[in-house]
């Protein structure tokens, strides 16, 4: 059981495997294979994103398809979203910028409405919600 009364549903399972290249980690979850890593100047290979670069990319691609879903039930015209973020970590806080730009034909109106749908995406709503990690040897 979780740490709540109420057993959680499983959304999303990975497994993360490291061994002797120093930092390099193969991710796995269903039928896809990441490597993430660190970069050489911190003694990492640099043969993948690093961690934190991971998670940017969750956020990120879960606002691309969130506004994407959005986009398609209104059929607007938008060829490409391109989301550009920034990490920010400061004693105290940590700050994740995001820039949005749509090739396409929209409006001022529909562009202040899709950035309110950005900040609807499931991993945002989770990264600025109450989020315990409980962690175990087995």
């Amino acid at each position: 059981m979780g740490i709540t009364n109420i057993e959680p549903k499983i959304i999303a399972t990975t497994r993360s495997v490291i061994n002797r290249t120093q930092y390099q980690t193969t991710i796995t979850g269903g039928k896809h294979t990441i490597i993430a890593d660190e970069p050489e100047e911190v003694g990492g290979t640099d043969t993948g994103m690093s961690p934190y670069e991971l998670l940017l990319a969750s956020l990120s691609s879960c606002t691309a398809i969130t506004l994407q879903m959005y986009i398609n039930r209104k059929m607007w015209v938008v060829e490409e979203i391109i989301i550009d973020q920034q990490l920010y970590i400061n004693e105290g806080f940590t700050l994740i910028t995001s820039n949005l730009t749509f090739k396409g034909d929209l409006t001022d109106e529909q562009k202040k409405r899709l950035e309110v749908i950005a900040e609807k995406c499931p991993v945002h709503k989770i990264l600025t919600g109450e989020v315990k990690i409980e962690t175990r040897i087995m």
